[in-house]
């Protein structure tokens, strides 16, 4: 027995957004970002397993969503020029407030074009589609078609199918990591009583998208006090000290 899945369809990333806000009743002035994250993520990550192209606009938006929920989880704040802290969601609200404005329109001008294709043009209809049938005479235009012209056309189809066959490609590749898992992995390698660096984690796996993700987790998990930070390491470099009771998967 074979099982039919079906997704929604979405006009664009912020009709996904709002989807969201509305099928969980969030304030959209103060959205949870993590939450909206994940649910954004896993709509991408079925289409893929559905082999389903991802525009780029979802991936921009996607790539968004991390940066603010990155910023989220530092420690410090972001000020504005008069020392007042900025919230990095402000930009995502304004933008899903202004996507919302519009299409609240869309259905207002969808009757209007409704009704107005249902409308009919003064004149004599039948008249005029004859008219336009008598000035298109096919045999009269073949007899002016000669080789050149042929030759012309075919190379106006070459041109548009290299075109076509130039345009770029966006491949979505799923990386082997989760900040869930890279945190488990952490936590796994601290010994009884030692502290580790920040040199150790990357020397683990030193794909710089795996340092990111790490990065990331460590960032989470300073946020829910099972480690703490001693900076003083050197360059770009610190200790990490994990507290007890912290949890591991």
């Amino acid at each position: 027995m074979s099982f039919e899945v079906k997704l929604p369809l979405f006009e664009g990333p912020f009709d996904l957004l709002l989807f969201f806000i509305e099928r969980d009743e969030l304030d959209i002035y103060d959205i949870p970002i993590a939450q909206v994250t994940a649910d954004f993520l896993g709509y991408i990550q079925q289409l893929e397993h559905l082999n389903m192209e991802v525009a780029s606009e979802f991936i921009l938006v996607a790539a968004t969503l991390m940066r603010i929920k990155a910023k989220m989880l530092l420690p410090r704040p972001v000020l504005d020029e008069e020392g007042n802290e900025m919230d990095p969601r402000d930009e995502l609200v304004k933008h899903l407030l202004e996507y919302k404005k519009y299409k609240s329109v869309l259905s207002q001008l969808s009757e209007l074009e409704e009704q107005r294709q249902q409308r009919e043009q003064r004149g004599n209809i039948s008249k005029e589609i004859k008219a336009l049938a008598a000035t298109t005479n096919v045999e009269a235009e073949l007899q002016d078609v000669d080789l050149y012209r042929l030759l012309k056309t075919f190379q106006k189809c070459l041109e548009r199918f290299d075109k076509e066959q130039q345009k770029p490609v966006h491949r979505v590749v799923q990386y082997p990591y989760t900040i869930e898992g890279q945190k488990g992995i952490i936590l796994r390698n601290f010994q009884p009583g030692k502290r580790m660096s920040f040199e150790e984690i990357i020397s683990m796996e030193s794909q710089k998208i795996a340092v990111i993700f790490n990065f990331l987790a460590i960032l989470e998990l300073l946020q829910l006090g099972e480690i703490m930070l001693h900076l003083g390491e050197g360059f770009n470099n610190f200790w990490i000290e994990k507290l007890e009771g912290a949890f591991v998967d």
